[in-house]
């Protein structure tokens, strides 16, 4: 393959649509990425008028998904797109990864991977069938301290780890705006359009995600309760979860979506016999490193920082003291999937630095959410994850 930027189309991400303009500026940060056609909405105006704002010519605004995979699969090959980016709510994410991958494209895919588990397992098999790139973004792995912290606690640099927390509490539904039109609300907490699980479902799926990704241990059982603390809510907006990982280590972790004035503080903390580490996407340039016997350590992001991990370092694009956030890590997942989608072309073998959630890591996801959900559902009684 020669070398070229990869050619993306979207689904979902239309006019007023905001994870669509972020996946959008994700997959441009780099330069390995072009977006050439889209079906960016069920209003075939709207979805028009979009790809207008995004110079996209109009032969390559479809009405449907279905449309838009059956004709760039009839493409020339210098012309039709690589593969297809997926950011519609969560009831409408499983018809197109199937038939993108059925028509031989990779997909990369916002979270959950699906609206039922049962969805996950067919992704999963046809991954598996094709042997193509499947992508989650599961954003918080692409921050770079956060791959720090992965890489000492595989390195062994905290000790054997004792426990795990992870809280994340936010505060915009604290008030019943669904019923005052907000979009994103609207969905969000709609079981029909969202799932079985809504704060855990949207945010706890996050905070789980990065318990594994980080202590590199699986969630293995489950107790939870799961509260619908605004009067009239369908789905719960504040979920407290008992984690028991691998090994029997205790973890806990909290995710809230009525915590009024809470803005999205995440927060990670690893806890092993010589020390610890602490993560925040408050301040995501930093990781705590806290010790047994010696004095704290702050770690700070920065391409001319030296002692970091190879991981962290592979995933800067600034120097010390220069700011890197959310764009930027969604990036990475954009860019090491790009990286993948051209080693596979060139039957070359995906190099494991430049990682991304999978579609693994997405059918887990969905498994924690049933199991949660039946844990809260059944008197906050122990569950055992099944994989």
């Amino acid at each position: 393959m020669e070398r070229r930027k990869l050619r993306m189309g979207m689904v979902g991400g239309g006019q007023g649509a905001f994870i669509g303009a972020i996946h959008r500026m994700a997959a441009n940060l780099d330069g390995q990425i072009e977006l050439v056609c889209g079906a960016f909405s069920s209003n075939y105006e709207k979805c028009i008028e979009t790809g207008k704002e995004l110079y996209i010519p109009s032969d390559r605004c479809y009405a449907t998904f279905q449309e838009m995979i059956d004709k760039e699969a009839t493409l020339p090959e210098e012309q039709r797109m690589d593969f297809v980016s997926i950011v519609t709510p969560n009831h409408l994410h499983f018809e197109p990864a199937k038939k993108a991958l059925e028509t031989g494209f990779p997909v990369i895919i916002d979270k959950p991977i699906s609206f039922t588990t049962e969805e996950a397992k067919k992704l999963k098999v046809l991954v598996e069938q094709t042997k193509l790139p499947f992508a989650l973004t599961y954003t918080y792995s692409g921050y770079p301290m956060v791959k720090q912290a992965k890489g000492m606690i595989r390195n062994n640099t905290i000790g054997s780890i004792t426990k795990v927390t992870v809280e994340y509490p936010q505060g915009w539904l604290t008030e019943k705006i669904e019923d005052q039109s907000q979009k994103q609300a609207s969905w969000r907490t709609d079981p029909k359009r969202s799932g079985k699980s809504g704060s855990y479902g949207d945010i706890g799926t996050h905070a789980a995600n990065l318990t594994e990704y980080v202590s590199g241990l699986k969630i293995k059982k489950v107790l939870s309760r799961l509260s619908k603390v605004v009067d009239g809510r369908l789905l719960d907006d504040d979920a407290t979860v008992l984690l028991e990982f691998e090994g029997g280590i205790p973890g806990i972790l909290n995710a809230s979506q009525v915590s009024a004035g809470e803005e999205n503080d995440l927060k990670i903390r690893v806890y092993g016999k010589k020390g610890s580490l602490e993560w925040s996407h408050k301040d995501n340039n930093s990781l705590l490193v806290k010790w047994l016997d010696k004095p704290n350590q702050i770690y700070r992001a920065g391409g001319d920082n030296s002692y970091l991990l190879p991981e962290a370092l592979a995933h800067l694009r600034t120097p010390s003291g220069h700011p890197e956030g959310y764009l930027e890590a969604f990036a990475n997942i954009y860019r090491n999937f790009a990286y993948a989608i051209t080693a596979v072309k060139n039957n070359k073998n995906i190099d494991p630095l430049f990682d991304f959630p999978s579609v693994d890591d997405g059918l887990h996801g969905m498994i924690l959410i049933d199991a949660v959900v039946n844990s809260s559902e059944n008197g906050n009684t122990w569950i055992t994850i099944e994989e």
